[in-house]
Order: structure tokens, then C-alpha cells, then sequence
């Protein structure tokens, strides 16, 4: 599933091709996939320009002249690809957004959406998430006071939503092996020393998986060198029975809360 770094990649190469462009068509293949009537939804967007694009953790925002905003959650198996009737993925597309002969095509949508909501329902819809790590706000005094009441693992702390915002399987263990810590440790069992270890592996995971374009292997258009990128730089995640980067020892997996975890048993603690 796409985390931070993989919206955040999106967010960037999508607001370069389509900000300030009028959406021209609207194909919706999976109804299930939106929030309104499919005629409904298509008649609200024709015409529309999208004047922003924003992240709010593993949300998409396309902001609209509108004054309306499209919320995207990819969800597991959704991706998005961005060229024409000549290239574009041979994969059933559930909506597709036309900007003149550039389209926008949403893959995978089972699980995720496309939904369109009026200011006041977007701000429903994300008021429950935690701080963003990347704001310059997010300061270690904001994660100590955070920490100071959960009881449960780093894990499922960290990929909680409304404890911080954007971070899922895979950076959750990029950050614990960076602080040298063990994802089913216990946030309660943490000193001093290991919460501001902790602090300081969150932003540079985070940035390295942005500047390296994110895990996710589908490219988002022809020609896509970037997208996919960190793959070649995992420190942990995905590299079961792999030698530690740091110290050697095999990579091992476990589960923690019906989540798949990788951590080194030698030199995270």
C-alpha cells in the first residue's frame, strides 16, 4: 500500500502535468470506486480545473475551481497512470480523467477511491488524522508527549493513523532498524535516549524514501525513471533471510498484529 513517501512522489510528478489544466471527459468503469452517481459525478467535474494538488498522509487532494476537492486513497493494489490512448497499462481502469489527449487513469481502485466532497466533508473526513513527521511542527517534544500514553508496540504505533499520519508497513520498519529498535518493542519500555533515536530515524527515512521515489514499482508515466526507486535502497522491509546493512546477521520476519514485520535480531534491541 502507498505510504508518505509514495503519495508524496505522486503528489509532486501529478501536480507538474495536470495543475492548473480544465478536466475535459470523465469514464467511470466501477461505481463502487466513487461517492455519487456515476452522471452526477461526471457533470461536477466537466470543466473543472484542478488548482492544487495536495498530501495529507496517504491521501491525494485535488483541489478544484470548484471550490470542491477530489480525495484519492489508493488503498492496497491502486496506482495510477498518466498518458493517452496509445499508452496506458493493459488493466481494467476504473476512472479515468481526460485533460484534453493527456488522461488520468485509476488502476486497481477495489479497495481505494475517488471520492468528491464539498470543503466541509474533507475536513470531516481528515480531522481524525495525527500530526504530519515532516512538518517542521513535528518536534521531538511533540513525539515524547505522543508516546506518553500508548502501551502498545512501535509497530502498531507507528502505522496508526491517528497517532501520526502517512506511515504503513514499510517505513514503520525502516524507522525502528534506523533507531536500532525492535518494532514489537513496547513504547512504555523506551528511555529517554531510544524515543530521541526513534525521533531522529522518522524524517530522514521519510525524506530518502521521497527523494528516491518510493517503492511502489508501477510507473506513473512513460518513460518513469523515478517512481519505485527506494526499492534499491531498503534498509529492513522486504529483505528477509538478507544480511543486516549494519551488522550482518540475517534479516528475519515476524508478525505483529497480522502484519508482516522485518527487523534484525543482533543490533536492534
Amino acid at each position: 500500500m502507498p505510504e508518505l513517501p509514495e503519495m508524496e512522489n505522486y503528489r509532486m510528478a501529478l501536480s507538474r502535468q495536470l495543475k492548473a489544466k480544465p478536466i475535459t471527459q470523465v469514464e467511470i468503469n466501477r461505481k463502487k470506486s466513487i461517492n455519487k452517481k456515476s452522471e452526477i459525478f461526471a457533470a461536477e467535474l466537466q470543466g473543472a480545473v484542478v488548482t492544487d494538488i495536495r498530501r495529507r498522509a496517504k491521501y491525494l487532494i485535488f483541489q478544484l475551481s470548484t471550490g470542491n476537492a477530489l480525495l484519492l486513497h489508493l488503498m492496497l493494489g491502486g496506482w495510477m497512470y498518466i498518458g493517452n490512448d496509445q499508452d496506458n497499462p493493459d488493466r481494467t481502469k476504473q476512472v479515468i480523467l481526460s485533460f484534453g489527449d493527456k488522461r488520468l487513469y485509476f488502476i486497481g481502485l477495489r479497495l481505494g477511491y475517488l471520492h468528491l466532497l464539498k470543503w466541509i466533508e474533507l475536513k470531516e473526513k481528515l480531522e481524525e488524522l495525527g500530526p504530519e513527521p515532516l512538518n517542521p511542527d513535528f518536534t521531538l517534544e511533540t513525539l515524547q508527549e505522543r508516546l506518553g500514553t500508548k502501551r502498545g508496540t512501535l509497530k502498531s504505533i507507528l502505522i496508526d493513523q491517528k497517532f501520526m499520519a502517512g506511515i504503513g508497513n514499510c517505513y514503520s520498519d525502516e524507522i525502528c532498524w534506523q533507531a536500532r529498535l525492535q518494532p514489537e518493542r513496547k513504547a512504555s519500555e523506551l528511555n529517554a535516549d531510544q524515543v530521541i533515536e526513534l525521533y531522529q530515524a522518522i524524517g530522514p527515512v521519510l525524506q530518502n524514501g521521497i527523494q528516491f521515489g518510493g517503492y511502489m514499482e508501477n510507473p506513473l508515466y512513460a518513460g518513469d525513471s523515478k517512481t519505485g526507486g527506494y526499492n534499491n535502497h531498503l534498509l529492513v522491509y522486504e529483505r528477509e533471510h538478507q544480511p543486516c546493512l549494519r551488522c550482518g546477521t540475517e534479516i528475519r520476519k515476524m508478525e505483529i498484529s497480522s502484519r508482516k514485520s522485518f527487523f534484525c535480531p543482533n543490533c536492534q534491541v
